[in-house]
């Protein structure tokens, strides 16, 4: 009996250890506290997009007119990105992908929207922003926008 406790007790000591040693090796990401875009020199990047909540850059192209683009992702009742960021005057083409269920995509202030239709569907949306403030984006679908289908374009 007390041979079988030793092993018992010195097993499950090995298997702590095991754990312990294992967990010691994973890293950590750092967290990014600051969602300022900054050039080399320091100053503040306004031509930048602004990181989004979950710290993740909406990507953002701008063609060789000047046109700043931007892919919004449509899936089961939310977008991504969730913000979006440019400048009063920019010329800004949206391209939404609907890659999950029936969807579509507006912003009333820019008179922009999609059809709505089934995934998978992709449609590209241009206008000027030529008012300054914060815009809703959202999913006129149903009860979609209550239940979160919807982000803000920031317009400085």
């Amino acid at each position: 009996m007390q041979k079988t406790f030793t092993v018992l007790f010195i097993l499950f000591v090995l298997v702590l250890g095991v754990v312990f040693f294992m967990d010691k090796g994973k890293l950590e990401a750092p967290a990014v506290n600051d969602n300022t875009v900054l050039n080399i020199d320091g100053t503040v990047n306004s031509e930048m997009p602004v990181p989004t909540e979950d710290n993740t850059i909406p990507e953002m192209v701008v063609d060789s007119t000047g046109v700043k683009e931007f892919t919004v992702e449509g899936v089961s009742f939310s977008f991504n990105p969730k913000t979006i960021t440019v400048n009063k005057g920019d010329q800004v083409r949206i391209i939404f992908k609907n890659t999950t269920g029936f969807h579509d995509f507006k912003i009333d202030e820019f008179s922009v929207a999609t059809k709505q239709m089934q995934s998978p569907y992709q449609e590209i949306l241009e206008f000027t922003a030529d008012k300054a403030g914060s815009f809703q984006y959202y999913c006129s679908v149903g009860s979609h926008r209550a239940a979160g289908m919807f982000g803000t374009l920031t317009v400085q």
